[in-house]
């Protein structure tokens, strides 16, 4: 007996899902599990954990804080770069900050509206880290365009003639009032605090280089999300920054880290890609171990 046409159509298609499904929903996953436990492949595929005493402590390819209770960094262990991922080196909320070259100009928190923090432009998020890395360190945290306090030095500059002709106004676009602005003036015009909530769009956005050097003694990968927000793994100059800390909170000599520093630092994938780095987490246990 013949089936009509429509139900052939119906039943091989049928018959279509059921192969793929077979093949592509359970053959194809089993067989990249088996080969992902092949000796050499199996640590990556099951997360490239890593054990202290027995225990988990976390990952090598995945970063993550040594900070205490409240946030503060632990004095006796190197810290890793800024993370964006979640509430930091979140693998199922892996994502960057998506703020860029231009994000310089603050949120500011409404104070009459309740619990409204603001939110801190990408200028202001590395002013505000390199000024508390320097202050951890004892290094200079200074950096173009920040101001003392750790916050974007950027004005809103009113002109005569709307962009150009003479200063008629200037608001320090980062500092809420009360704050004193970090400049006095500009162009001969008083600098002004900045007030939320007001409209400060027709201002043409200016930010001051100031007189920090032009290389900051703290590196760029110390104040900076990486794309991933899971990064394990820290420049070889924010390494040698935190020696001397890390060497006073444990009473070892800072050779003695700075040689531990030099055994996990890996060089350029391939020979040619990338810079050498220092995987923080890997460089801790050493620390734990000689310790």
């Amino acid at each position: 007996m013949r089936l009509p046409a429509w139900l052939a159509q119906h039943l091989a298609a049928l018959r279509a899902v059921a192969v793929f499904t077979i093949v592509l929903g359970l053959a194809y996953p089993l067989f990249m599990v088996a080969v992902a436990q092949i000796p050499g492949l199996s640590g990556n595929a099951d997360g490239s954990l890593v054990s202290k005493d027995g225990k988990t402590v976390g990952s090598s390819i995945i970063g993550q804080s040594f900070t205490d209770a409240d946030g503060n960094p632990l004095k006796q262990y190197f810290q890793s770069r800024p993370s964006a991922a979640g509430d930091g080196y979140d693998p199922t909320a892996t994502s960057a900050s998506n703020l860029g070259p231009e994000s310089v100009v603050d949120t500011l928190p409404d104070p009459s509206v309740q619990d409204d923090e603001g939110k801190q432009s990408l200028l202001t998020q590395v002013c505000q880290r390199s000024k508390a890395i320097g202050e951890l360190e004892g290094v200079d945290g200074s950096r173009p365009y920040c101001t003392a306090g750790g916050v974007g030095a950027v004005l809103a500059v009113f002109h005569q003639n709307g962009s150009t002709g003479p200063v008629t106004r200037a608001v320090s676009l980062n500092e809420a009032c009360p704050a004193t602005p970090f400049i006095q003036s500009y162009q001969g015009v008083t600098v002004e605090c900045a007030k939320p909530g007001e409209d400060y769009a027709m201002g043409v956005v200016t930010p001051i280089r100031g007189t920090a050097p032009d290389k900051p003694a703290i590196p760029a990968d110390a104040v900076t999300a990486s794309g991933s927000g899971l990064d394990p793994h820290i420049s070889v100059a924010y390494a040698r920054l935190q020696v001397n800390r890390v060497a006073g909170a444990r009473n070892m000599s800072a050779a003695d880290v700075q040689k531990l520093v030099d055994e996990h630092t890996t060089g350029r994938a391939l020979g040619f890609m990338g810079e050498p780095a220092v995987n923080v987490l890997e460089l801790n246990l050493a620390l734990d171990r000689a310790a």
